[in-house]
């Protein structure tokens, strides 16, 4: 039986870069997985691209009423929620000096305030024994240039994965968080295209790897379905950083 058989899962930011790769592992491993999106024609394409077993429900994880609205179709077509990916998220470039309010606003919006209330209006659908994975970054843990506010956001995901696993023992919910490193994802490649030397920037990146490359969206894929699955029963409160060794050495 595949390890994932008859488990209902939720991706957030699910129609592009690890979001969809995520969703697609899921539904390999046997599971119905539910795909959020802020666009329309992205998500679309991304339900054509799993092919099945799939639901894509429009939504911006910073608005309150998307989330109620995702979570009462959730409730309404399936009953419940065994796996939680809370991956929508976005960066970008400020350096110390430049940063401005509304660009604060925006990184914490989506990647603090909207992942905090994405679990927290989830738990009522989640039985005992669910499993919680949030998507962190190894910026938390790195002192990277005019990456101030987005580290900081995703220090604070770290956290919450320490948190609430506490918070939800008694429920045996475990939570832990996956850290990727420097992905090659659309994601990435908007954010390095927003800087002048993108492109130089890449390679300068991809040459402090321990392994050399930019890491694939289906390698943390497999790592999140770990998380998601019994193979890690016995894990959480966990960041397991998948990065090439960046932040390990």
């Amino acid at each position: 039986m595949a390890k994932l058989e008859g488990k209902i899962a939720l991706v957030t930011g699910g129609s592009s870069g690890i979001g969809l790769a995520a969703a697609k592992q899921f539904v390999d491993d046997g599971a119905y997985v539910f795909i959020t999106g802020r666009r329309d024609a992205e998500l679309t394409a991304a339900v054509k691209e799993i092919g099945s077993n799939v639901t894509g429900v429009r939504g911006d994880v910073s608005n309150p009423g998307d989330l109620d609205r995702l979570f009462a179709q959730i409730l309404r077509e399936k009953g419940q929620l065994h796996v939680l990916f809370a991956n929508a998220g976005v960066a970008r470039y400020a350096a110390l000096g430049t940063i401005t309010e509304e660009l604060y606003d925006s990184i914490f919006d989506i990647n603090v305030k909207g992942l905090l209330f994405t679990v927290q209006k989830a738990l009522p659908l989640m039985p005992d024994g669910a499993s919680i994975i949030l998507n962190a970054s190894i910026v938390g843990s790195k002192g990277f240039a005019a990456n101030s506010v987005y580290s900081a956001t995703k220090a604070a995901v770290r956290s919450f994965a320490r948190t609430w696993t506490t918070d939800l023992k008694d429920r045996r919910i475990r939570v832990n968080a996956v850290s990727p490193g420097p992905i090659d994802t659309p994601g990435l490649n908007e954010l390095l295209a927003s800087s002048a030397t993108g492109q130089q920037r890449a390679k300068m990146i991809a040459a402090t790897v321990p392994l050399g490359r930019l890491g694939r969206a289906d390698e943390i894929a497999k790592a999140v379905a770990f998380l998601a699955s019994d193979d890690s029963s016995y894990v959480t409160g966990i960041e397991l950083f998948v990065d090439g060794g960046i932040a390990q050495v």
